[in-house]
């Protein structure tokens, strides 16, 4: 028997800090690796990861040691497969669709991105992260899901609180015991909504939910707004600061997006580059072969789709931010039957509106010392500051 091999070396913490050099000598030396800190099978090759999230018969979503449970106080659908997953995904799917999106949130996305522009100080240096990237994420979320009267700092904070959770793989006490909190608060909230929509039925995916002619359980309604609020926020707000640290980073880049229009093109490399949600999980159904490794039943197997993305095998210079490199399709927002709901919402958001928007408004930003972004995070990643100087 082929078992994978062992690193007992790394850590999460070394994972949370920068992961890329890891995910570039696995890919060359152990693609397959078991990784105790992280209890699971570790795929780095794009082949591997796509393949996995392609066949939900063999790789179930159904997790057992993911700390997402926990966190969510819920089996949400992210850990579901077949008509289970499907039956709760296509509930709040019309809140989503590209027509929807067309007759109730794009002239909103408009304007909401042109009130937070407003906010900003011409000629001072703000950090974009905190002054705009989460906010208008939230801001754009929150009426999406049917929680406008919610705060962006209660969205960004209960987002941020899921976030940490879900990615608790070490099961420490205290991201949970602010899960637990934030949960709560949550219910609450969507408790004192419910009159409302059902009283003035909308497009949101509360409302759409709640007033489906055959509706799923209460529970699991509450479930699929949580996984909206913790990947929904983290995602656009992580895509759209890594882009503009790419762009502001590479300046002949930047004129020629400018020159072609070509912001799709850099919102599709930002999230190739670093992707908001770096790993998922996935469990073997039954005892499997992976290039000559073998998987026993039960095993969990973590795709990262962080390192698929930088796979040699399909992107020459794969650790670079290159908007003009040759098409080759990511795996950022995953694949199969669980690809990312919000894709399109967040291409829609941060790729056609949020990044022209940005910067036609302020043509001669400028971001002076680089050095000074901080990145983290293993299972969602992304920059944690961004100082840029308006102008």
């Amino acid at each position: 028997m082929a078992l994978a091999p062992v690193d007992e070396t790394l850590t999460l913490a070394v994972l949370t800090r920068d992961p890329y050099p890891i995910y570039k000598r696995m890919r060359a030396e152990t693609p397959i690796v078991q990784v105790p800190a992280a209890n699971r099978i570790f795929l780095t090759k794009a082949k591997h990861t796509k393949m996995v999230k392609d066949d939900p018969e063999l790789y179930s979503s159904d997790d057992p040691v993911t700390p997402m449970r926990r966190a969510f106080l819920a089996h949400t659908l992210m850990r579901k497969d077949g008509e289970e997953h499907r039956r709760e995904r296509m509930a709040m799917q019309p809140a989503f669709s590209p027509k929807v999106i067309k007759t109730d949130w794009a002239d909103l996305y408009r304007k909401i991105a042109a009130e937070y522009l407003d906010r900003l100080p011409r000629g001072e240096t703000v950090d974009l992260f905190t002054d705009l990237c989460g906010p208008v994420a939230a801001r754009i979320l929150a009426h999406i899901l049917g929680l406008d009267e919610v705060g962006d700092a209660d969205m960004q904070r209960w987002s941020q609180v899921l976030i940490d959770g879900a990615g608790n793989f070490g099961f420490a006490d205290e991201p949970f015991a602010r899960s637990d909190a934030a949960n709560a608060e949550m219910d609450a909230v969507f408790d004192n909504l419910i009159a409302r929509h059902l009283a003035e039925p909308n497009n949101s995916a509360f409302s759409v939910m709640l007033n489906a002619r055959d509706p799923i359980p209460r529970s699991q309604i509450y479930a699929n707004i949580k996984i909206a609020i913790g990947g929904g926020i983290n995602e656009p707000r992580d895509a759209l600061a890594t882009i503009i640290y790419g762009l502001l980073t590479n300046p002949d880049q930047l004129e020629e997006v400018k020159r072609q229009d070509a912001w799709a093109d850099a919102f599709e490399e930002g999230v190739r580059w670093v992707a908001p949600i770096q790993a998922s999980s996935r469990r073997a159904t039954r005892d499997l072969e992976i290039d000559g490794i073998d998987i026993p039943e039960g095993v969990t197997l973590m795709t990262i789709q962080a390192s698929a993305n930088r796979d040699e095998d399909l992107y020459e210079d794969g650790e670079t931010f290159n908007v003009f490199r040759k098409k080759a399709p990511h795996q950022a927002f995953g694949s199969g039957p669980h690809h990312c709901a919000g894709a399109h919402i967040s291409r829609r958001t941060v790729g056609e509106i949020m990044l022209p928007m940005l910067f036609e408004r302020f043509s001669g930003m400028t971001l002076d010392k680089p050095e000074d972004v901080v990145w983290s995070g293993f299972g969602f990643r992304g920059p944690l500051n961004l100082p840029v100087k308006l102008s």
